[in-house]
């Protein structure tokens, strides 16, 4: 099987309180404790404007959920260009491969069905 190869992201340098004014605004009037732990950020999401329940169809509430349909197209197109497809031929031979071993599987059950079978007949005579 092919393995997903993922983008390393980067993440923004993290600030010390005294840079993002977290201590003027926490009341420490620029003191800051050393051994205090520097605040993580915090990564917000892009949210997307929910709809209302419609009363009526008005025309900006469809336009509204049909820029939504598209906006989510395109996200999913994009995600979907960084998918790690496998080949042709790895295709092909995962599937052979799940095709024998489905045989085998279905051909031991078979012949412990019959054996048990031929088991239980033997006892109930």
């Amino acid at each position: 099987m092919a393995r997903l190869q993922r983008k390393k992201t980067t993440s923004p340098k993290k600030k010390r309180p005294s840079e993002t004014g977290e201590a003027e605004q926490n009341g420490s009037a620029g003191a800051t404790d050393a051994t205090a732990p520097a605040a993580l950020p915090v990564a917000k999401k892009a949210a997307l404007p929910r709809l209302k329940p419609r009363e009526t169809a008005e025309p900006g509430k469809i336009r509204g959920a049909y820029d939504q349909a598209v906006q989510f197209l395109r996200e999913v197109k994009v995600e979907l260009k960084k998918v790690a497809w496998p080949s042709r031929k790895q295709t092909a031979g995962s599937t052979a491969v799940v095709l024998v071993l489905v045989f085998i599987i279905a051909a031991f059950l078979g012949l412990v069905d019959m054996g048990l079978a031929g088991l239980v007949r033997l006892v109930l005579q």
